[in-house]
Protein backbone atom coordinates (compact mmCIF):
# COMPACT_ATOMS: atom_id res chain seq x y z
CA UNK A 1 0.00 0.00 0.00
CA UNK A 2 1.28 3.59 -0.60
CA UNK A 3 1.67 5.68 1.81
CA UNK A 4 -0.59 8.15 0.90
CA UNK A 5 -3.68 5.85 0.54
CA UNK A 6 -2.55 4.86 4.58
CA UNK A 7 -2.25 9.22 5.37
CA UNK A 8 -5.80 9.28 3.55
CA UNK A 9 -7.54 5.98 5.69
CA UNK A 10 -5.90 7.44 8.79
CA UNK A 11 -7.46 11.07 8.10
CA UNK A 12 -10.93 9.61 7.56
CA UNK A 13 -10.82 7.70 10.56
CA UNK A 14 -10.07 10.82 12.49
CA UNK A 15 -13.19 12.56 10.43
CA UNK A 16 -15.17 9.67 11.63
CA UNK A 17 -14.11 10.39 15.03
CA UNK A 18 -14.44 13.58 15.80
CA UNK A 19 -18.02 13.78 13.87
CA UNK A 20 -18.75 10.94 16.29
CA UNK A 21 -17.57 12.82 19.28
CA UNK A 22 -19.27 16.17 17.86
CA UNK A 23 -22.65 14.64 17.62
CA UNK A 24 -22.76 12.92 20.78
CA UNK A 25 -21.41 15.91 22.46
CA UNK A 26 -24.51 17.80 20.70
CA UNK A 27 -26.66 15.14 21.82
CA UNK A 28 -25.98 15.60 25.57
CA UNK A 29 -26.12 19.43 25.37
CA UNK A 30 -29.84 18.61 23.55
CA UNK A 31 -30.78 16.04 26.21
CA UNK A 32 -29.60 18.12 29.03
CA UNK A 33 -31.75 21.26 27.89
CA UNK A 34 -34.74 18.73 27.42
CA UNK A 35 -33.96 18.07 31.33
CA UNK A 36 -33.80 21.90 32.08
CA UNK A 37 -36.69 22.77 30.47
CA UNK A 38 -38.88 20.17 32.14
CA UNK A 39 -36.71 21.61 35.55
CA UNK A 40 -38.82 24.84 34.54
CA UNK A 41 -41.68 23.39 34.24
CA UNK A 42 -41.49 21.28 37.59
CA UNK A 43 -41.23 24.63 39.36
CA UNK A 44 -44.07 26.40 37.66
CA UNK A 45 -46.61 23.39 38.50
CA UNK A 46 -45.00 23.19 41.78
CA UNK A 47 -45.80 26.69 42.37
CA UNK A 48 -49.44 26.59 41.74
CA UNK A 49 -49.52 23.36 43.53
CA UNK A 50 -48.30 25.18 46.60
CA UNK A 51 -50.91 27.80 45.96
CA UNK A 52 -53.87 25.34 45.96
CA UNK A 53 -54.25 24.56 49.65
CA UNK A 54 -54.93 28.30 50.08
CA UNK A 55 -57.20 28.78 47.75
CA UNK A 56 -59.08 26.07 48.87
CA UNK A 57 -59.14 27.33 51.99
CA UNK A 58 -60.40 30.97 50.84
CA UNK A 59 -63.10 29.24 48.89
CA UNK A 60 -64.45 26.82 52.05
CA UNK A 61 -65.99 29.49 54.17
CA UNK A 62 -67.87 30.64 51.05
CA UNK A 63 -69.22 27.45 49.19
CA UNK A 64 -70.33 25.05 52.40
CA UNK A 65 -72.22 22.91 50.18
CA UNK A 66 -70.03 22.30 47.33
CA UNK A 67 -67.12 19.58 49.17
CA UNK A 68 -66.95 17.75 45.82
CA UNK A 69 -65.72 20.35 43.91
CA UNK A 70 -63.10 21.11 46.87
CA UNK A 71 -62.50 17.97 47.05
CA UNK A 72 -61.84 17.04 43.37
CA UNK A 73 -59.31 19.86 43.58
CA UNK A 74 -57.42 18.28 46.45
CA UNK A 75 -57.52 14.53 44.74
CA UNK A 76 -55.96 16.01 41.77
CA UNK A 77 -53.36 17.68 44.01
CA UNK A 78 -52.66 14.64 45.88
CA UNK A 79 -52.20 12.74 42.25
CA UNK A 80 -49.80 15.24 40.99
CA UNK A 81 -47.99 14.92 44.65
CA UNK A 82 -47.72 11.12 43.74
CA UNK A 83 -46.38 11.23 40.26
CA UNK A 84 -42.77 10.11 40.06
CA UNK A 85 -42.22 10.48 36.26
CA UNK A 86 -42.66 13.67 34.07
CA UNK A 87 -45.20 11.61 32.08
CA UNK A 88 -46.87 11.12 35.39
CA UNK A 89 -46.61 14.57 36.55
CA UNK A 90 -48.15 15.50 32.79
CA UNK A 91 -50.99 13.17 33.21
CA UNK A 92 -51.64 14.35 36.86
CA UNK A 93 -51.52 18.48 35.57
CA UNK A 94 -54.39 17.85 33.19
CA UNK A 95 -56.34 16.45 36.44
CA UNK A 96 -55.41 19.53 38.12
CA UNK A 97 -56.01 22.13 35.66
CA UNK A 98 -59.62 20.89 35.20
CA UNK A 99 -60.26 20.71 38.78
CA UNK A 100 -59.41 23.98 39.09
CA UNK A 101 -61.33 25.33 36.12
CA UNK A 102 -64.59 24.08 37.95
CA UNK A 103 -63.21 25.44 41.30
CA UNK A 104 -62.91 28.78 39.39
CA UNK A 105 -66.39 28.61 37.41
CA UNK A 106 -68.27 27.92 40.82
CA UNK A 107 -66.81 31.03 42.24
CA UNK A 108 -69.44 32.50 39.74
CA UNK A 109 -72.03 31.85 41.61
CA UNK A 110 -70.83 33.21 44.73
CA UNK A 111 -70.80 37.09 44.67
CA UNK A 112 -68.57 37.40 48.32
CA UNK A 113 -66.24 34.96 47.20
CA UNK A 114 -65.27 37.11 43.85
CA UNK A 115 -65.38 40.54 45.72
CA UNK A 116 -62.97 38.66 48.65
CA UNK A 117 -59.80 40.24 48.30
CA UNK A 118 -57.59 37.35 49.08
CA UNK A 119 -59.37 35.16 46.98
CA UNK A 120 -58.84 37.86 43.75
CA UNK A 121 -55.44 37.60 44.90
CA UNK A 122 -54.36 33.97 44.75
CA UNK A 123 -56.81 33.76 41.62
CA UNK A 124 -54.09 36.16 39.76
CA UNK A 125 -51.21 34.49 41.27
CA UNK A 126 -52.57 31.01 39.98
CA UNK A 127 -53.59 32.07 36.75
CA UNK A 128 -50.11 34.14 36.30
CA UNK A 129 -48.69 30.78 36.87
CA UNK A 130 -50.62 28.62 34.16
CA UNK A 131 -49.29 31.77 32.00
CA UNK A 132 -45.93 30.33 32.81
CA UNK A 133 -46.51 27.09 33.08
CA UNK A 134 -47.83 27.29 29.22
CA UNK A 135 -44.62 29.39 28.12
CA UNK A 136 -42.52 26.43 30.03
CA UNK A 137 -44.30 24.19 28.28
CA UNK A 138 -43.91 25.82 24.86
CA UNK A 139 -39.98 25.88 25.23
CA UNK A 140 -39.90 22.45 26.61
CA UNK A 141 -41.74 21.33 23.39
CA UNK A 142 -39.59 23.21 21.14
CA UNK A 143 -36.53 21.61 23.10
CA UNK A 144 -37.90 18.16 23.10
CA UNK A 145 -38.08 18.83 19.24
CA UNK A 146 -35.04 19.75 18.46
CA UNK A 147 -33.82 16.62 20.68
CA UNK A 148 -35.90 14.14 19.16
CA UNK A 149 -35.27 15.34 15.15
CA UNK A 150 -31.43 15.12 16.07
CA UNK A 151 -31.67 11.30 17.83
CA UNK A 152 -33.99 10.24 14.89
CA UNK A 153 -32.66 11.87 11.76
CA UNK A 154 -29.38 10.10 9.90
CA UNK A 155 -26.37 10.29 10.33
CA UNK A 156 -26.81 11.87 14.18
CA UNK A 157 -29.46 8.52 14.58
CA UNK A 158 -26.37 6.12 14.47
CA UNK A 159 -24.84 7.53 17.39
CA UNK A 160 -27.80 8.67 19.32
CA UNK A 161 -28.62 4.60 18.67
CA UNK A 162 -24.99 3.76 19.79
CA UNK A 163 -24.77 5.32 22.93
CA UNK A 164 -28.58 4.56 23.82
CA UNK A 165 -30.32 8.20 23.62
CA UNK A 166 -33.97 8.04 23.57
CA UNK A 167 -36.98 9.72 22.56
CA UNK A 168 -38.50 12.08 24.87
CA UNK A 169 -42.10 12.70 25.43
CA UNK A 170 -43.81 15.89 24.23
CA UNK A 171 -45.78 18.10 26.83
CA UNK A 172 -49.42 17.86 25.79
CA UNK A 173 -52.91 18.05 26.80
CA UNK A 174 -54.81 14.97 27.97
CA UNK A 175 -58.28 14.08 26.98
CA UNK A 176 -59.28 16.11 29.99
CA UNK A 177 -57.49 19.24 29.39
CA UNK A 178 -59.36 19.23 26.18
CA UNK A 179 -62.70 18.94 27.52
CA UNK A 180 -65.28 21.74 28.43
CA UNK A 181 -65.48 22.50 31.68
CA UNK A 182 -68.94 22.07 32.79
CA UNK A 183 -70.40 23.05 36.17
CA UNK A 184 -73.30 21.83 37.88
CA UNK A 185 -75.21 22.99 40.66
Amino acid sequence: MSKWIIIGIIVVIVLIILWVIGTYNKLVVLRNRVKDQWAQIDVQLKRRFDLIPNLVETVKGYTKHESETLENVIKARNTFLSATTPEGEMEANGELTKAISKLFALTESYPDLKANTNFLELQTELQQTEEKIASARQFYNDTVLTYNNKVEMVPSNIVASMFKFERKAFFEANETERENVQVKF
